[in-house]
């Protein structure tokens, strides 16, 4: 019954709804009335049913309408992307020259302001072990 199938949960509801009309009718054939028909354990558990599946459908739609809007999303921004491109394409240079130019202009300009740019640091020289220390520090005893 868990089925995120629109088809399966469709079908679901309408088997639920034939039973609810049955069972209607044959409370209505012996004459009960309505007040006794609301309380009745099958009438409650068919509706019950009715509107967990219309909660489902619902909740269906809803992803369905999502994945429009964020298809919708991702071509636009598909589109959006194509066109810097397409620019950088008409003036004769690819976006990765383009950017590489851009660091390079960078640093000619930190050149230029008589700023070199900052070295590499080096990694730091490994510490002695705890052991080593000591045994330096106390004397060697023979046995």
């Amino acid at each position: 019954m868990g089925s995120k199938n629109k088809e399966a949960q469709e079908r679901q509801k309408a088997s639920f709804e034939r039973g609810l009309e049955e069972r209607l009718s044959l409370l209505s054939k012996k004459g009960i009335e309505s007040s006794r028909v609301d309380k009745d354990t099958l009438v409650k558990k068919l509706r019950a049913n009715i509107r967990a599946i219309n909660d489902r459908l619902k909740a269906i739609a809803a992803n369905e309408r999502r994945t429009e809007e964020l298809a919708k999303m991702k071509a636009e921004k598909a589109a959006a992307a194509a066109m810097p491109k397409e620019r950088a394409a008409k003036k004769g240079k690819s976006p990765k020259e383009a950017a590489s130019e851009g660091k390079e202009k960078k640093k000619k300009k930190e050149k230029e302001k008589g700023q070199e740019p900052k070295p590499e640091k080096e990694p730091k020289p490994e510490k002695k072990k705890v052991k080593e220390k000591a045994q330096e520090k106390a004397p060697d005893k023979e046995e």
